[in-house]
This record gives C-alpha cells, structure tokens and sequence, in this order.
C-alpha cells in the first residue's frame, strides 16, 4: 500500500529549523523526522512512500538522490566515467520513494490531488511529515477495512499545555493536575483513504476543511482512536523534546528494532 506524506509546507512556527529546509528534514536524532515516520509504517511492510515535496523540495530531492551514498561507506572510481560501489546493507533497503513537486503554495488538499496518478486507483495512507506517534499501523488499517467507508483518520487527545486547577468556593485547591489529558479528540493524521477521496479535493482544497468536513456530513468518515504517543514538532521546544527523548533511548514512536 502507497503512503503519501506531506512535506510542503512552509513550518514558520519553527523558522529557526526551517528558513533553509522543509520542516520534514529537521533533524531528531541525526534524521530527519520524515526518515521517522517513514521507519513506522515500514516496520507494519509498507515501504512504497510518495512524498509531496514543495518549499525547499530540492532539499528532499537531494536527500534520498543521495541517500545510499550519505548512508553507507562508498568508492568512487575516477578517471574514467565515473562509477561509484556501495558497501553494506541499508535498513531501508527496498523501500521505494517517490519525490513529486506539489508547489510552494499549495494547500493539503490540493497536494493529495496532485499525486493522483503516482497512487492510482487503490486504497492508500497518508499522514503529514512533522508528527511523531507509535500507531499501530496493522491495527488502523484493520479498523478501516472493518467498517467500509471512504476514509479513516487517526484521532488523539491532546495534553493540555497547562496543569489544571480543581477550586472549592472559597478558592482552596482541592486537586491538581500537571498537564492532563484533554476530553475531546483531535486529527493526528495517519489518515486511510479509499481512491474516492479523489473526488472530494480540488486544486486547492485545503484538506482539514471542505474535503473532511462533506466526509464527515455523508458519513464517510471515521475516526481511529489512538491513545498511545504522539506528538507534532511544531516549535522548537518540540523539536528539543523530541531529541533529548530520542538521545536518552526513551522514543515511545521507535517501535522498529
């Protein structure tokens, strides 16, 4: 099954990581966050990847062009016209990636729409390129193919940015919580789609707005409870986090050996 990323967008939020690459090329742990992502799905035996490329797409174009040689010990023989040898086996051998231009400015929707006829008419993934969890993916795509419909996102509940404050009425704390768990569910991403979706997004669509939302009013679309890790890297205190979790061996979305 083909897996669309997302991985045009601009990432001001992190402009100290992104003025000069795609916010999917930040680097966690010497590779970037993409390379992640990437490593989960491939682990459930899903190693086709189609990435929509956009701001600074030249920096992934060069990334996986010369992915073997940055990932292994090489010759090159010069002199003649040039041939270069590989050693070693890559973890990621026999994955198979697509780089497609999507355009600096394009919104998700439209980004899904122009990678059309890479996907062709089957079932696929797609998630965005700057968000970490250990879904399992074997299981999502099981709860997908259980009910039928066109499309399934993956759903969490956020933690909150505060700790949380339980008062009497005479404004004596009576419990504190660091952080809780939120209520309610949010889009993770981690999305399965049905090739119908197609029909749903247009050149510019923005895919969290009119293409999800008919979804969910013609009872197409279902939501995937995830209650494990996740987080998105969207500034650079995530970015921090993220590292020191990876450098300290305590990476919860690391479910590769």
């Amino acid at each position: 099954m083909k897996i669309v990323l997302l991985a045009g967008g601009l990432g001001t939020r992190l402009r100290e990581e992104t003025e000069f690459r795609p916010k999917p090329m930040v680097p966690v742990g010497g590779k970037p966050i993409l390379w992640h992502i990437m490593k989960t799905f491939a682990h459930y035996g899903h190693q086709e990847f189609i990435v929509c490329a956009g701001y600074r797409g030249d920096y992934i174009r060069q990334y996986f062009h010369d992915f073997e040689a940055m990932n292994t010990d090489f010759t090159v023989h010069i002199g003649q016209q040039i041939e270069k040898s590989t050693h070693g086996v890559l973890e990621e051998s026999g994955w198979v990636v697509t780089v497609a231009e999507t355009g600096a400015e394009t919104m998700t929707g439209g980004r899904i729409l122009r990678v059309k006829d890479y996907v062709g008419n089957e079932t696929f993934m797609c998630t965005y390129g700057d968000g970490l969890a250990n879904v399992d993916i074997a299981k999502l795509l099981a709860f997908h193919k259980s009910h039928g419909k066109l499309a399934t996102m993956t759903s969490v509940r956020p933690v909150s940015r505060f700790g949380v404050l339980d008062l009497a009425e005479d404004s004596s704390v009576k419990s504190f919580e660091e952080k809780p768990q939120s209520e309610g569910w949010i889009n993770a991403g981690y999305f399965v789609f049905e090739p119908q979706v197609f029909d749903y997004l247009e050149t510019n669509s923005i895919l969290e707005r009119e293409p999800l939302t008919r979804l969910a009013r013609e009872g197409q679309l279902m939501a995937f409870k995830h209650e494990g890790f996740f987080q998105p890297m969207d500034t650079l205190r995530e970015m921090m986090m993220l590292n020191e979790m990876w450098d300290s061996n305590k990476a919860p979305w690391k479910v590769w050996k």
